[in-house]
């Protein structure tokens, strides 16, 4: 019997480890321990943030001011990923000694229980993160080899010459920045007519011309009805009956719930495992957590979710976490976009009364060097003035989006926006200007 099962070793890991120090009995199942972290440490934002960064030195060395060109090596590239990830596996399984681990697949299976290995273990509390999957649309037939999915494509030994992408999510355009900077000729197919369709439309235009700058050929409404592999390279067939072939087609499409973990009536599943806004399920004291739940599939998003969870059980009485508040951002090259808050197309879909506030980084001499005349940022507060939310189009955006975030946390007006007095020059200079505008 235990005082609480952590079921999914990704995420779930950072509230396993508070929960032992606080002297709970504490055991943790991953199906599989050298994954211990989950995708984002072993398949997604962190190998792609370390590509990324490569890729925007290559990138910056093609300025006409600096002579000779840089080459990525790849296979260097991925040697140094390797490295990095058996270090920081290491560092996580030092972590997770001080409460039990058990490698195999756990299901609940009634209430209270687990069944993993043939054995049923017993807990007052079960916290599900189990994940999410890449999602295949059918008539595409996904073999790891040269028709990939996000799993496969940061474990590429050599660059391919050409490469489609499809799907123009934070995976599809990140990896089409990736690939286009280091020289391979990128296809993006896109399934609708326009790109991010929840985003400012100024920034999708400049994201747009972003992409097409680093010579990546953007085609929309391209739903693809059949995918497969020939000696020929892999033959793409779209709806309009059009077709062609690529090296590689890389599967962006999004990604799934792992649900099968779910084999007990008395938890309710839809698409995901669904949760209250304290992330208990329909089952008392079973809580899902990360991308299992379907609210928010972002790393930092799973870890304050378990981390409350976690502090709830420990009767810490925690805030309830306000998911709008979780920054969101997509690493495209040079510029990259971030957000925060509540933006135009959620203000507009929830009829909320807003002023908007739009600053363009070419009017800031920092911008001619940074690559970043196209950029912008966007602030938008209530009608009493407080800070609502925000987007950012820009070198870094991940990082600049932060003090809105904390502005958000804080419950700031602009009025206490404006005592702010930010550094000269960078970037942050245009998100104090979008205050000074309102």
């Amino acid at each position: 019997m235990y005082d609480i099962i952590y079921l999914g070793g990704g995420l779930n890991y950072a509230g396993a480890i508070v929960a032992a120090k606080s002297g709970k009995k504490v055991v943790l199942i991953e199906k599989d321990v050298t994954q211990l972290g989950g995708v984002c440490l072993h398949k997604g934002c962190i190998p792609s943030k370390m590509f990324l960064n490569y890729a925007n030195i290559v990138y910056e060395s093609k300025s006409d001011i600096l002579q000779g060109e840089l080459q990525l090596s790849q296979k260097k590239l991925f040697e140094k990923k390797n490295d990095l990830l058996k270090n920081v596996l290491k560092t996580l399984q030092k972590q997770c000694s001080h409460f039990t681990t058990i490698e195999g697949e756990g299901k609940l299976i009634a209430p209270h229980k687990v069944s993993v290995n043939g054995k049923v273990l017993e807990a007052e509390h079960i916290v599900v993160g189990t994940g999410s999957h890449p999602y295949i649309p059918d008539g595409i037939e996904y073999n790891t080899k040269d028709i990939i999915v996000s799993d496969e494509v940061l474990n590429l030994e050599e660059l391919p010459k050409k490469i489609a992408i499809y799907g123009a999510g934070a995976i599809g355009l990140e990896m089409a920045s990736f690939f286009a900077t280091a020289g391979v000729e990128v296809t993006l197919l896109v399934h609708g007519s326009s790109l991010l369709q929840h985003v400012h439309p100024s920034i999708q235009k400049a994201l747009q011309k972003q992409l097409e700058t680093l010579g990546i050929n953007v085609e929309f409404n391209h739903p693809i009805r059949s995918a497969k592999s020939t000696k020929k390279g892999v033959h793409v067939s779209y709806e309009d009956t059009s077709s062609n072939y690529f090296d590689i087609l890389l599967v962006a499409a999004g990604r799934r719930a792992n649900i099968d973990v779910i084999a007990c009536d008395a938890v309710e599943v839809s698409h995901a495992i669904e949760t209250d806004a304290h992330f208990e399920t329909t089952l008392p004291k079973h809580y899902a957590v990360g991308d299992c739940n379907g609210k928010v599939q972002l790393a930092h998003a799973a870890r304050a979710e378990v981390l409350n969870v976690t502090e709830r059980i420990l009767a810490k009485d925690p805030r309830t976490l306000n998911l709008e508040h979780v920054v969101k951002f997509i690493h495209t090259l040079p510029m990259s976009y971030a957000t925060v808050g509540k933006n135009k197309k959620l203000l507009e879909q929830e009829g909320i009364e807003y002023k908007e506030s739009l600053v363009t980084l070419n009017q800031f001499t920092y911008s001619l060097y940074n690559h970043a005349s196209d950029g912008m940022i966007v602030s938008y507060v209530d009608k009493e003035g407080f800070i609502l939310g925000a987007e950012i189009f820009a070198p870094h955006a991940e990082e600049l989006i932060a003090t809105i975030a904390m502005s958000l946390a804080g419950e700031m007006d602009m009025a206490q926006a404006k005592r702010t007095i930010l550094a000269h020059p960078t970037f942050s200079e245009a998100l104090e200007r979008t205050f000074y505008k309102l």
